[in-house]
């Protein structure tokens, strides 16, 4: 741990940085210029932990670190399309400051007939932790996820030093970028993304009601769209759901490029599957002319979204494909437990092969990224929300472990008390991102909970 001082303020440039008071953040700093990222040198000097925050949609806290320089990096919203050709992608791109959250990019995409990948909730800060992590989108299963669209970017090393790190230069940075966690290789000041044609785009939303003593019909419910969803995802579908004690529901399916008469036939067998069980399922179907129209009526409405951040306890694990039809077991130990089971389905194992970036190489085998969670209150005692969390890493995450062995889980939705999360978060690849880590960042200036080379 980087020893910090008490009560220090200082200026860099024209505008304060922020103000370390008794170990807790006092200000932060709004970053509007380059010039800003470069007081990680200040950091250095003084011997200060630096921290990097975007949006602060951060489950395992990563945005915040007591007694430590922090950036803000929101301001950077610079953006521009432009054309793209590296010799392995050869199209649209879109360059993005750090700042530019998941609306944005949405919007200056469609103006010019375009798409990005971005994640669900539209306020989600691209270049951070959600593509450095990873990051699903309802575009996965067509494009892959969030790193897999990395381009190149524009990172302000440990040293203050201004390097592009993409497929031809620096690519050691490049790929720890593309997947092995934000805010401990550098200070990602701006990104380049592919950029998709639009396209027409059909979807789905139903929800099964079922009374709170048939929890045998719950449970067929499930392992009927579990038995669907290879289908499904491998017609190039994402769909999210959830289920818990006497409900299950998809809230959003996105089919891009498909009409509604496609997507109405992707769902058929499951339809078929719960009339045998005596359920006539509704179905809300629709069909946009754009990807953003979609977007904003399954996560709008926009800018803001439907998306409550911060509402709940999370745990979370990838399910491998090949567990799937034996989870039946697991689906009824985690309702007998109370949690929500969140299930984002896809396929993205067309996408970042051959370890090209750094993302957790069991996403190429997963069909759900699960996230487990219990209700945060905000108006009971703190002591019960942590007894609340110790269900979570000590009763609830241990029956998903033991039904996915080595399947590890998605850095940006798991559990944030992960005992092994070298292994769990970043699996195979860890020993290469600590050697990048120790490269860039030997005195360990950048500081990010559960990142890579932090203890």
């Amino acid at each position: 741990m980087r020893s910090s001082p008490r009560g220090v303020a200082f200026l860099y440039g024209p505008f304060s940085i922020i103000l370390i008071s008794d170990g807790a953040f006092v200000r932060q700093p709004e970053l509007r210029s380059l010039s800003a990222a470069r007081g990680s040198i200040f950091a250095e000097e003084k011997n200060v932990r630096f921290v990097i925050r975007n949006t602060g949609h951060d489950y395992h806290g990563r945005s915040t670190g007591a007694g430590a320089l922090s950036v803000w990096m929101h301001h950077l919203k610079d953006t521009e399309i432009i054309d793209w050709d590296d010799g392995q992608y050869v199209g649209k791109a879109l360059k993005l400051g750090a700042g530019v959250q998941g609306f944005e990019a949405i919007e200056v995409a469609r103006r010019e007939g375009l798409t990005i990948v971005t994640g669900e909730c539209p306020t989600i800060g691209l270049a951070g932790a959600y593509t450095q992590g990873g990051g699903h989108s309802a575009l996965s299963s067509i494009f892959g996820l969030a790193a897999d669209n990395a381009l190149s970017f524009d990172v302000v090393t440990p040293s203050g030093e201004l390097i592009i790190a993409s497929s031809s230069e620096n690519q050691d940075l490049y790929w720890a970028l593309s997947g092995g966690g934000g805010g401990v290789f550098g200070v990602v000041v701006s990104m380049v993304v592919r950029a998709h044609p639009d396209a027409k785009v059909s979807g789905a939303r139903f929800a099964v009601a079922i009374p709170s003593n048939q929890s045998e019909l719950l449970y067929d419910v499930v392992d009927a769209f579990h038995a669907a969803l290879p289908d499904i995802v491998d017609a190039g579908v994402m769909v999210i759901y959830f289920f818990g004690p006497g409900f299950f529901q998809v809230a959003a399916l996105t089919a891009y490029g498909k009409k509604r008469e496609e997507t109405e036939q992707i769902l058929a067998p499951f339809s078929s599957s719960l009339a045998g069980l005596g359920i006539e399922l509704e179905v809300a179907y629709t069909e946009f002319s754009s990807y953003a129209d979609h977007y904003d009526h399954y996560w709008g409405p926009l800018p803001s979204g439907n998306i409550q951040v911060g509402t709940d306890l999370f745990g979370g694990r990838l399910l491998p494909r090949k567990v799937l039809p034996d989870f039946a077991p697991t689906t009824r130990k985690l309702v007998e437990l109370g949690v929500v089971f969140i299930g984002v389905g896809l396929n993205v194992s067309p996408f970042g092969k051959n370890n090209v970036n750094a993302v957790l190489p069991q996403w190429q085998d997963s069909i759900v990224q699960v996230s487990l969670t219990l209700p945060w209150d905000f108006e009971a005692p703190f002591e019960e929300m942590v007894a609340l969390q110790d269900r979570i890493t000590n009763e609830v995450q241990p029956v998903i472990e033991a039904a996915t062995p080595g399947a590890g889980a998605y850095m940006n939705e798991a559990d944030f008390r992960q005992s092994d999360w070298q292994e769990t978060l970043f699996g195979e690849n860890y020993p290469e991102l600590l050697r990048i880590k120790n490269n860039l960042d030997p005195e360990g200036l950048l500081y990010a909970v559960a990142g890579v080379g932090i203890l």
